[in-house]
């Protein structure tokens, strides 16, 4: 599913008209990603879990060429499904 056919689906789901439903998933969007970079973790009952983590730095190898090369801290995000999504998805 694309971002587009996302908002479709709110717009039809929600009664809202595809504008709304875009500002409301930008909205959603940004507001996951400010709490994801202060560190907090974002719950969505029943749906799963956003959890930032930081990778530390390190080496890594290029196929190609075999080379060593340092590889920089990073912040990335873990998604943990919740339960009623894990049950809806398996039955």
């Amino acid at each position: 599913m694309t971002k587009a056919e996302l908002v479709s689906a709110i717009a039809d789901r929600a009664g809202l008209n595809k504008a709304q439903a875009k500002e409301a998933l930008d909205a959603f969007i940004a507001s996951v990603s400010h709490s994801l970079k202060d560190g907090k973790e974002v719950r969505l009952v029943g749906f799963g879990s956003f959890v930032p983590v930081k990778r530390a730095a390190g080496t890594a190898r290029n196929p190609r060429t075999g080379e060593k090369v340092k590889r920089p801290a990073t912040q990335t995000c873990r998604f943990r499904v919740g339960d009623s999504l894990k049950s809806a998805l398996n039955s």
